[in-house]
């Protein structure tokens, strides 16, 4: 965990003295304010009548325009005041402060005109003043208004009078506009946004404040070069992967880099520098944001005991977080890493001093263990996320995967049928479809288990199947990363390989909303986008980093390992999906055996594991018959022949 995520919150504490210089210097800066609006209103009052009598004021005229001008002046003071006009009078005007203007001069006007009606009548003003009066004041304060904010963004910064560099902004849209803006009003940032590309076909006219909207993302290099631009800006999030890699790939062969900002929600959400940073693999990958009800998980979840298997790993620890955006009654955080469980416990404690937690300390495959834990907390709902997930290190270990992937998973779905858990959701992954490592076919038999025992349980029982995550522990991005640090080379198995990936937080929040929904029984299959292909991931990490693909850094091709497949799917033999209320939720259907006959095969292999027995693969194929294991080559040939 970075060091940072645990550091300790800043606590500032308020001086009585300094807090009384700073109300004495905001006194005296509204004061100084109001004392400049005197001439102005002055100014305004007798604009409003020499432009009623065209400029021909008459001695009468003059003497009841100086009568009023007094009540002007103190009724307009008073109603700003009032309104805290000059309190907000600053460089970040915005059409809230225009219309917060527009109401002071209405009311300030009414009351003048009232005021003329019971208490001045004798002097004969012009109603028609009290309108030219209204217009008048509100142009000119407005106009001084955004004049502070275009010295301040223009003029004192010296954008105009210094040589920045020409830049791009990519998006036609809030994000552009919100960036154009951080721009203009950050001097750190050396920057002279000439012109908007659209990031999509369609290529709107005109212009966002000022900057013109020039072309779209096919006509970016002969843009750049036309007017000298080096760099193209984007807003962190804005853009889907797949644009940002088309962008990239646009721009790589004229010489223009891309560069992201964040954008100004996660801004919000933190300490984030506003500094450009270089495109990101995430970036690259983003997929749109998922939507979740959260009506429906907060009725599921508020209120309830939850518990999390592997909660120390990548998935169950994000699991935790996003469960800790409801208000369950309490969290028990079930893990074996020891280290993994302190840095968790801290970070959620310091995020959620409210909340309780239960911190256990645990091996999920220890029945007495386990149910202790199940007997003295007493969830009502689970989330089994602990598994081993290395495919290797699973193929020349097949009885400590079946341990920890499948007799595991039974053991804890026992339990939740035995004391009464309300939901039990069990993470597992597409390797189980069509299997064809020990990895992917224990979690096979660990989802049919599940599956059967929802049909003799009140306990509701789902599996949520997905790909790989993105920047997990141990996954190949940071070993990528890793690679390319040490300069190379960046090994990869097979030129061909490809698999979908998922962000932690997209998959996580997924599981959460697939539980909600599951009535037991279920496998929900998440939507995982379109598959990435591993050599073009390789490289443009490598790209990412500044260096050259077969230059700088050599890429490597060392051939498939035990139990991969060039190709991940998403259905397996026999396998139908069916579409949900959720766009990025499907059902998978598919037969099921009985309860009895799952527990009789398990049984077989549990005695198979027990005994060393080398038959341990025709017994997982007895179970599962879509398993495939052997070479790459023979599963083609074996699957081609059936």
């Amino acid at each position: 965990m970075p060091e940072e995520a645990v550091a300790a919150p800043m606590i500032t504490l308020r001086n009585p003295t300094t807090s009384r210089l700073g109300t004495l210097g905001c006194r005296t800066r509204v004061l100084v304010l109001a004392s400049i609006g005197l001439p102005v209103f002055a100014a305004i009052h007798f604009l409003a009548y020499w432009l009623r009598f065209d400029g021909g004021l008459t001695s009468d005229e003059f003497r009841n325009a100086a009568i009023t001008l007094v009540v002007a002046v103190a009724t307009k003071t008073v109603v700003f005041l009032s309104f805290r006009i000059y309190q907000s009078w600053n460089r970040y005007v915005s059409l809230h402060d225009l219309v917060v203007l527009g109401k002071a001069t209405t009311v300030s006007s009414l009351l003048l005109a009232v005021i003329d009606y019971l208490f001045l009548s004798g002097f004969s003003v012009p109603r028609s003043i009290f309108l030219m009066d209204w217009g008048i004041t509100i142009l000119v304060v407005g106009c001084l208004r955004c004049a502070v904010r275009l010295i301040k963004e223009h003029v004192h910064v010296g954008r105009w009078l210094t040589q920045h560099a020409p830049v791009f902004i990519v998006g036609v849209n809030d994000a552009g506009e919100a960036l154009l803006r951080a721009i203009r009003r950050n001097p750190k940032l050396a920057y002279n946004v000439v012109g908007f590309i659209s990031e999509d076909g369609a290529r709107p006219a005109g212009s966002i404040s000022g900057v013109p909207i020039v072309g779209d993302l096919s006509q970016i290099c002969h843009l750049a070069t036309q007017r000298d631009v080096a760099e193209v800006l984007i807003a962190a999030g804005e853009l889907s992967g797949q644009q940002v890699r088309e962008l990239i790939g646009t721009v790589r062969d004229c010489g223009v880099s891309v560069k992201v900002l964040p954008s100004y929600e996660q801004l919000l959400s933190g300490n984030i520098d506003l500094r450009p940073r270089e495109v990101s693999i995430e970036d690259l990958l983003r997929r749109d944001p998922v939507e979740l009800d959260m009506f429906e998980l907060q009725k599921w979840l508020d209120g309830r005991v939850l518990l999390v298997t592997g909660s120390a790993g990548s998935i169950g620890s994000e699991i935790c977080r996003q469960l800790l955006h409801f208000s369950p009654s309490k969290l028990v955080l079930v893990d074996q890493s020891e280290t993994g469980q302190f840095f968790l416990e801290r970070e959620l404690r310091e995020g959620n001093p409210d909340t309780k937690l239960e911190v256990c300390v645990a091996d999920v495959a220890d029945r007495l263990r386990m149910t202790q834990i199940f007997r003295d907390h007493k969830p009502d709902i689970v989330f089994h996320a602990a598994a081993y997930k290395h495919v290797p290190l699973m193929e020349a270990n097949p009885g400590e995967a079946i341990k920890n992937i499948t007799l595991t998973s039974r053991l804890l779905a026992d339990l939740a049928h035995q004391h009464h858990v309300q939901s039990f959701v069990m993470v597992s992954t597409d390797k189980a479809v069509n299997p064809t490592s020990v990895m992917g076919v224990c979690k096979r038999v660990a989802e049919l288990y599940v599956q059967a025992l929802a049909a003799k349980s009140r306990c509701r029982f789902v599996t949520v199947r997905f790909g790989n995550v993105l920047d997990s522990a141990g996954s190949v991005i940071p070993i990528f990363r890793e690679q390319i640090a040490k300069g190379g080379p960046v090994t990869v198995t097979h030129p061909d390989m490809t698999r979908f990936f998922m962000t932690i937080p997209e998959a996580s929040q997924l599981v959460i909303q697939a539980g909600a929904m599951g009535n037991g029984g279920e496998i929900f299959v998440l939507d995982m986008g379109d598959p990435v292909r591993i050599a073009d991931l390789a490289e443009d990490m490598i790209r990412l980093s500044g260096l050259r693909v077969g230059e700088d850094v050599e890429l490597e091709f060392i051939g498939i390992r035990p139990g991969e497949k060039l190709y991940e799917e998403l259905h397996a033999d026999g396998e139908l999906h069916a579409a949900t209320s959720h766009q990025k939720i499907r059902i998978a259907q598919c037969s099921t055996p009985s309860l009895p006959e799952i527990r009789a095969a398990i049984e077989r292999l549990m005695a198979c594991v027990e005994s060393g027995h080398p038959t341990i693969a025709e017994e997982l194929r007895r179970i599962v018959p879509t398993y495939q294991n052997g070479s790459p080559d023979q599963q083609a040939t074996k699957r081609a022949a059936a």
